[in-house]
């Protein structure tokens, strides 16, 4: 006699938790707790829905909303019924929106009201028989299915549709705020590997209570949402990020652990209302998304006063973690690879660098991406095969690796500055400069030069009492401690930068404006 049982996916894990941790809450958002049963069952309901709908294995369903409890129970049902789920970015434009709607193919997608409306008079350049479900509409809306109304008239039996591990679960699209991002395909095992993998690396327990404060459509959020989900812990979920509802939250709910970016951890560190006692629940964070600065690590360190753990990763999949032990003299490195994950560095001639080298980061992961959706040029392009005939991924990010093997990002690859023939990173200079007392922001950028091809110039966000002469101070000051082919043409100041959704500037962005 066998036992034929797998490992659970998402699916399983809701289920059990639903039947052992009944009363246990899940998930709290701005108006209400949603404990373990409820989500079961919610969620078994957009899983039957969607089943009556002919909506199944393969298909692709979106999401187009705010943060909210209802989003995570939709993601859920989506994943019960072994469907794909597409969560969009709302900062998209709206016709990078119709074009990802049309470029999954998607067969039903999940609305709040102000995003629907975003697509008024665009619904019928979306693929033919997309259903259409709205969230919280105070009245009827023409060619919707009222969300609430059709989830209550669905059974919330339990779905028991077989989900294979090589099905496709996820298509997230890159970061991207114009034009159409690419499509990032995963399977349901590689999918929960990851946060497996992430759960183990961020110390998660039965207990835990995470915070997520960024777009659902974010892997930084999936980090939060589906980690402390996982163990059976609790997920307490904001529509959008307020450093000082953040910090209330942290000491009102006992928040255990959060994933954000860097530039988020500035902004809690810098509000009015913080004070380290109102963080002292938290026994781990994160930081991913963006460099963190040694400064600004050193600042988290000493005032949230837990583990603090930076993490390089790829939604594509792959990921690093510098953890705490390892930090003292490497507070610049994000570290090694997680389980299951390998790395290789490669020059400019495709040959593999060792320890201590620096080149293009290569990277292979048990949650790697299936390919690019819709895009196999592109995912041919990200393939580096090595002399033995193995398949690595290409990151497009530069870095360098000490003797024993710990990484430090360099740059992208893109963003590198070629002055006089020489290679000038960026990274290398914002570390200065972020340091000035003035600069709250920094992004180094190259813009043409008669002389060099290439010159950095500094856009910086100031701290508050800035001047008339404050870009020209910062621009003494820091090229007085940078090297002689590293300073800066200029410093231009600005209100804000352009970031995707996990926290990155959009240096692309910024390029279109200066050069």
């Amino acid at each position: 006699m066998t036992f034929d049982i797998k490992a659970p996916l998402f699916h399983d894990l809701v289920r059990l938790h639903g039947k052992w941790l009944p009363d246990k809450a899940a998930l709290i958002d701005d108006t209400k707790t949603v404990t373990w049963k409820t989500l079961d069952e919610r969620s078994s309901q957009v899983a039957n829905g969607l089943h009556v709908l002919g909506i199944g294995r393969g298909n692709c369903v979106a999401v187009l909303m705010s943060n909210c409890a209802e989003y995570v129970e939709i993601m859920y049902g989506v994943l019960k019924a072994g469907a794909v789920i597409v969560p969009l970015n709302v900062a998209v434009q709206d016709d990078g929106l119709v074009g990802m709607l049309r470029d999954s193919d998607a067969r039903a997608v999940f609305y709040s009201p102000d995003q629907f409306a975003r697509l008024t008079g665009r619904h019928g350049d979306l693929p033919d028989g997309t259903r259409h479900f709205v969230f919280g509409a105070d009245d009827p809306l023409p060619g919707t299915d009222d969300y609430e109304a059709w989830r209550d008239a669905c059974s919330d039996a339990e779905p028991g549709i077989e989900i294979g591990d090589d099905d496709p679960c996820n298509i997230i699209y890159s970061s991207g705020t114009t034009g159409l991002p690419k499509g990032i395909t995963h399977l349901y095992r590689r999918r929960i590997q990851s946060m497996y993998e992430l759960s183990l690396a961020h110390r998660y327990h039965f207990d835990a209570v995470s915070i997520c404060a960024i777009g659902l459509y974010s892997s930084i959020a999936w980090g939060s949402l589906f980690c402390s989900l996982l163990v059976g812990g609790t997920c307490v979920i904001r529509d959008k990020f307020d450093p000082g509802l953040w910090v209330g939250t942290v000491e009102e709910y006992g928040v255990t652990h959060t994933f954000m970016a860097p530039i988020m951890f500035q902004r809690v560190l810098d509000h009015e209302d913080f004070r380290p006692e109102s963080v002292a629940s938290l026994q781990a964070v994160i930081s991913g998304g963006a460099p963190l600065y040694e400064s600004l690590k050193k600042r988290i360190a000493e005032n949230f006063g837990c583990v603090v753990i930076e993490l390089y990763g790829l939604t594509e999949g792959f990921m690093t973690t510098l953890q705490p032990g390892d930090a003292d003299g490497r507070l610049t490195s994000v570290g090694k690879p997680v389980r299951g994950n390998d790395l290789i560095l490669v020059d400019v001639d495709d040959n593999e660098v060792g320890f201590g080298g620096t080149g293009e980061i290569c990277v292979r992961s048990v949650h790697w991406m299936t390919g690019y959706h819709n895009r196999p040029e592109a995912t041919m392009e990200a393939e580096y095969i090595d002399s033995r005939g193995v398949k690595w991924l290409r990151t497009g990010d530069i870095g360098r690796t000490d003797a024993e093997g710990f990484l430090y990002i360099t740059d992208r690859k893109k963003d590198m500055i070629i002055s006089g023939g020489q290679n000038i990173y960026p990274i290398d200079i914002e570390a200065v400069l972020i340091d000035h007392p003035m600069v709250s922001e920094i992004a180094v950028i190259g813009v043409p030069d008669e002389t060099w091809g290439e010159t950095p110039i500094a856009i910086v966000v100031p701290r508050s009492g800035a001047t008339a002469d404050t870009a020209e101070e910062i621009l003494t000051w820091a090229n007085a401690r940078l090297g002689k082919r590293q300073r800066i043409k200029r410093v231009v100041l600005q209100a804000d930068m352009p970031r995707n959704p996990n926290g990155k500037v959009l240096k692309r962005e910024l390029r279109m404006t200066y050069i």
